[in-house]
């Protein structure tokens, strides 16, 4: 848990086109925000650092802001990951168990035999969870307080590529900030988005940023899937840029103003100006009709979510995604978006943001920030999961032969 002394705790998503920091303090009520602090992100492509300094400073004005906000000061921090091209891996492990009662302490040695294959060598595990157990080669729900012979638990993996893993970590720690936990943006934007009947029906998140579309599948109430593609906002954004000839600047004023994904019948007669790249006297007007703008948006929307529809076929788990989608993100407030994404994926598609989160203002309560707000729910899950399965204290052995006589009794 990412602490302060006095029970703070500290959330930090790290995005291609911004850099949020909440600081939320556990109340009577659960968690409540107390100090919020965003800043456009700097040195980043497609969730990856490309310029540490850069990337430093935007971290450190981000985390700062929210400090003056809440008078706290946070040292560390639980961040999202969005880089480094997450990617799911699947395992099923058994172990004999001796027909004894099956506890905690028999999942956690199955899951000690994790090991990644060859071809993830340069990959770190950034999460690990059961999604599944068999007793003695049957489905159980949960094999705790079973009996059997042999314990079987299916094991969903999230990996990163490590050098991308590293950049993040020697940035956040230049901002003078140690990292307590990593969880890929997308897994806690489902966490602070979704209820749980979508969770334990089976859904399909994606997650529409700056430079990535991340993608999270659950099922069952688990994590089953995790996939990003390398396509977000920005590339809408030069898409504009480019087709129109305007500055980039003008572009993203347009694509969040007056941009929409799917064409209505007075865009021909809807007449916007846009200015011309090194046209700074704008002597000359330059008028076009709307459906222009909508026919260059449009085509890079749908690729996006074609692309999201082979993935998920690809990976073989989009009947367990059911017929449902939500969308998070700054991209999916883009009119429109919403209809594409139905047509493309064919399910229902909603618009998700923030739930059962207090504290956010109404600037940072909507579908982009929800990675952010995901990773607060993550870290009040965790904690919640660690009381409840902490054992009742119990005296020390004081004695050396004490000592080895518990150790002997704990793993025998």
């Amino acid at each position: 848990m990412a602490k302060t002394r006095n029970g703070v705790i500290a959330a930090l998503d790290i995005g291609t086109s911004k850099v949020v920091c909440f600081i939320a303090r556990v109340d009577g009520q659960g968690l409540r925000v107390v100090g919020i602090g965003h800043q456009a992100a700097l040195g980043m492509r497609s969730g990856n650092i490309i310029d540490m300094e850069a990337a430093t400073r935007a971290i450190s004005s981000a985390v700062s802001t929210a400090e003056e906000m809440c008078g706290e000061h946070v040292r560390e921090v639980i961040v999202g990951v969005s880089g480094g091209s997450p990617a799911s891996h699947n395992q099923g492990l058994e172990v004999a168990i001796g027909h004894h009662e099956i506890g905690e302490r028999d999942v956690r040695r199955v899951q000690q035999q994790i090991s990644l294959p060859a071809e993830t060598a340069d990959r770190d595990i950034i999460h690990s969870a059961a999604i599944g157990y068999t007793v003695d080669g049957t489905p159980v729900r949960d094999a705790r307080g079973m009996f059997g012979e042999r314990l079987g638990v299916d094991v969903h993996l999230v990996t990163a590529a490590s050098g991308s893993m590293r950049n993040l970590q020697v940035c956040v720690r230049r901002a003078h900030l140690e990292i307590s936990e990593r969880v890929v943006a997308s897994h806690a934007a489902g966490l602070s988005s979704l209820v749980a009947d979508e969770r334990d029906l089976g859904v399909t998140l994606i997650d529409l940023g700056g430079g990535t579309t991340s993608i999270a599948v659950f099922y069952e109430g688990n994590l089953v899937h995790v996939d990003s593609i390398p396509v977000g906002g920005e590339h809408v954004t030069r898409d504009i840029a480019r087709g129109l000839s305007t500055p980039v600047a003008h572009a993203e004023r347009m694509k969040t103003q007056i941009g929409r994904a799917v064409a209505k019948p007075n865009d021909e007669y809807d007449i916007i100006d846009v200015p011309l790249i090194g046209e700074e006297d704008r002597t000359r007007p330059n008028h076009i009709p709307r459906s222009i703008l909508v026919g260059i948006i449009r085509p890079r929307i749908e690729e996006t979510f074609e692309l999201v529809r082979s993935r998920l076929e690809a990976s073989g788990v989009d009947k367990l995604a059911g017929g449902r989608a939500v969308l998070v993100g700054g991209g999916c407030q883009l009119d429109g978006v919403p209809e594409v994404a139905a047509a493309m994926l064919n399910k229902k598609v909603r618009t998700g943001a923030p739930l059962r989160l207090a504290g956010l203002a109404d600037s940072t309560g909507g579908p982009a920030f929800s990675a952010a707000a995901g990773l607060l729910a993550f870290a009040q899950q965790h904690h919640a999961a660690a009381t409840q399965s902490q054992p009742a204290a119990v005296e020390a052995p004081s004695s050396r032969i004490g000592r080895i006589g518990s150790w002997i009794r704990e793993n025998f």
